[in-house]
């Protein structure tokens, strides 16, 4: 029986959340422009508008999860993006896999933080809330489904399967369910996305914090006091945009096969820009506060950020990257509210800016180059750079588009191979960075000239080069230009724990969190150039075989066919495979796959046989995710097992097939990589009827 009450409570909601934010938009203005006497009345309608959708907008979320838990698979988005096999967690999952929830997601983040900013900086409460309003009435639009002649506004995720498809089931029987959903992305089956995508989006949605204040300034006339609460919003935002970075490419390291945690991909770098962008902000933000000096750069910085996030949402979710990216979303013919999303702030703030840009207080003072402004000023525009040199790129398909909008053609392609394009860019921006951070503190924590600072980087620098020369000859780093970024980030570590120690020594650990953060940067370097440029495959096809065509040579001289039980040898080990395998609940090991049947129940089997002391053949026993297969993999050295490893597949016709995991051995200067790139098939094939072929001796055939 179709449920319709809570699809209907989620679209009444989603409208009341829409006017709630139009009507709180309003009333701040009113409240804004208010005389004394009315100012307080305007404050509390206000307040009590932005309640209301707030707890409209907590009501959407809450409407959508109970159509996926209660696996309600009359409604199209449960469908599409759960099943029953899903627990818990990854139903939360699947709950933001489509794009609906996704936006949901970020207005949920974005109501929160409104809230805290209501209680915590009255001041500037009327200029932020109207920013903070008219953002949520758009995001809010981007699901509301609505559908006027031909114009569609939003895609809302409470719409029953039998309007959203033409299946011929629906009308035989319109109030045909489903018995269970197609599932979640295997891809997606990882706890990473359980906590990557909210807190990325608390990142974007943070993003909007300092973009409101510096609007407010604007508005007020306050052309440099709206730096004082913006300023610790947008550290938060770098460090939560940044943590939601650091989780994607981990969760890229183990779940997807290409080797590596960072790919490139479009979807990565609309991320990777805007954070550049903030953390150059925060700098020339800083450099303020202390010295009254790039107040105008702060303001660009400020204002480019927050569009890029805007326009990283266009680039995902309008459908425009196409196939150039792993992760884009497809066009819910969303495109056009998207643009107009970005274009109206976009023109607001850009207006805003330039009709106070006289006005806006500047330093007569000139920098010099022995002056902290000066590296700050350095620092920022080579952040700018670093972020110009991907975005340009990146936007080609959406230029394409652009292009073809207004009839024209255009051969422009992205990079073929992405790696290899921006490492060689982006790898000498980042050693500047280091080098930067590294001299930059100096400038900062005290007065320069010449003779201060050869006097201050001599030790830093022989005690960088002595620790570099051991890590060169311990790893036999040969590369002469993974020397240097073994060099530029260990000075950067150096340097900065010499600043450190000072600052722990004469003031408190608060004053830290630069050298910290710097000292982590020169970490970082040295470890992607040894996670990325000392990468090794083992498994060399020795046989001579081509296992498909269908693959690249490399591909096909990069992998080796392992037979069940046979030893195969893989450099310095010698592996053996020992079949597929699945994972029982309550089973700390894997259970081979052999002595389990299914039972047509969803994720539960048969015991065929008994495994150890957890059951007992004829046992009923609960699978987790029986979609999924493990293969078992041990290795051995000296014929001693050293290891087993159990990379995971799944054979997903949805996603074009074969969809694998990785599996990894964590040592302390590496990790084993091991996946599978293709199996057979484990149903009974269709045999050809017998022919008989003669041939005589010495033919070949």
């Amino acid at each position: 029986m179709i449920n319709t009450f809570v699809g209907n409570l989620g679209h009444l909601m989603t409208i009341v959340a829409f006017v709630s934010a139009l009507v709180t938009a309003f009333a701040y203005f009113q409240y804004f422009k208010a005389n004394e006497i009315e100012k307080l009345s305007w404050r509390n309608f206000s307040r009590i508008s932005f309640y209301i959708h707030t707890l409209a907008t907590a009501l959407i979320a809450v409407s959508l999860f109970e159509i996926i838990y209660n696996h309600r698979y009359e409604y199209f988005y449960a469908y599409s993006h759960s099943s029953k096999a899903l627990p818990v967690h990854y139903m939360i999952s699947s709950f933001w896999e489509g794009q609906e929830g996704a936006f949901i997601l970020w207005s949920f983040w974005n109501v929160i933080l409104g809230v805290i900013l209501i209680h915590t900086n009255k001041k500037w409460e009327a200029p932020v809330m109207i920013v903070f309003s008219l953002v949520q009435a758009f995001l809010v639009s981007m699901i509301m489904g609505v559908v006027i002649g031909d114009l569609k506004i939003g895609s809302s995720p409470f719409i029953l399967l039998r309007d959203a498809t033409q299946a011929p089931i629906f009308q035989v029987n319109p109030d045909f369910v489903p018995e269970d959903g197609t599932g979640l992305n295997p891809l997606l089956q990882n706890i990473w996305m359980v906590i990557h995508p909210p807190t990325l989006f608390l990142g974007y949605a943070s993003t909007l914090v300092p973009f409101a204040f510096l609007m407010g300034g604007l508005v007020t006339k306050q052309y440099s006091e709206w730096i004082r609460p913006a300023l610790p919003w947008a550290i938060f935002s770098a460090m939560i945009l940044g943590m939601g970075i650091i989780m994607g490419a981990y969760w890229a390291y183990v779940t997807l096969n290409f080797g590596g945690y960072w790919n490139w991909d479009p979807v990565e770098n609309a991320v990777y820009v805007p954070w550049l962008i903030l953390v150059a902000s925060i700098h020339t933000m800083i450099t303020f506060k202390k010295s009254a000096t790039a107040l105008k750069t702060s303001i660009v910085l400020v204002i480019t950020s927050f569009i890029l996030v805007l326009y990283a949402t266009f680039l995902v979710r309008s459908g425009v990257l196409g196939d150039a990216s792993v992760h884009s979303f497809t066009d819910l013919g969303l495109s056009g509210q998207l643009l107009i999303y970005m274009l109206f702030f976009l023109v607001i703030a850009v207006v805003l800016a330039a009709r106070a840009w006289k006005h806006i207080p500047t330093s007569e003072k000139e920098a010099s180059v022995y002056s902290r402004e000066f590296w700050i000023f350095l620092g920022a525009v080579t952040l700018g750079l670093m972020a110009f040199q991907v975005i340009l790129p990146t936007s080609i398909p959406a230029w394409n588009a652009l292009v073809e909008s207004f009839g024209g053609i255009s051969n422009m392609a992205p990079p073929a191979d992405q790696v290899e394009f921006y490492t060689k860019f982006q790898l000498w921006f980042a050693v500047a960075i280091s080098l930067l951070t590294a001299v930059g503190q100096f400038f900062w924590w005290q007065k320069m000239d010449k003779k201060a600072l050869k006097e201050a980087l001599v030790t830093p620098y022989i005690i960088s080069v002595l620790l570099s020369a051991i890590v060169i000859v311990l790893a036999k780093v040969y590369d002469w230009k993974y020397m240097i970024i073994v060099v530029a980030g260990m000075f950067t570590i150096v340097a900065n724990s010499v600043i450190l120690a000072r600052l722990l020594k004469t003031t408190t650990f608060k004053l830290a969190g630069g050298s910290l953060a710097h000292i982590g940067l020169g970490m970082i370097l040295i470890g992607v150039m040894f996670s990325s440029g000392y990468s090794d495959v083992i498994s060399i096809n020795m046989s001579g075989l081509t296992y498909s065509n269908s693959w690249e040579d490399e591909m096909n001289k990069e992998h080796v066919l392992l037979w069940i039980n046979k030893p195969t040898q893989m450099k310095d080990y010698t592996v053996v495979y020992r079949g597929r395998q699945k994972k029982v609940v309550g089973v700390p090991e894997y259970v081979p796959a052999k002595i389990l049947e299914s039972t047509g129940n969803i994720n539960e089997a048969l015991a065929l046989e008994g495994f150890k002391e957890y059951f007992q053949k004829g046992d009923i026993v609960k699978l987790v995710l029986e979609e999924n297969d493990y293969f078992q993999i041990d290795y051995f050295q000296n014929e001693s097992l050293k290891f087993s490893l159990a990379p995971m597949s799944q054979f997903n016709e949805s996603m074009g097939g074969l969809i694998s995991s990785p599996d990894s051995k964590i040592y302390l200067n590496r990790d084993l990589y091991t996946y599978v790139a293709a199996m057979n098939d484990y149903s009974d094939p269709e045999w050809k009827e017998d022919e008989m072929y003669e041939v005589a001796p010495g033919e070949q055939f």
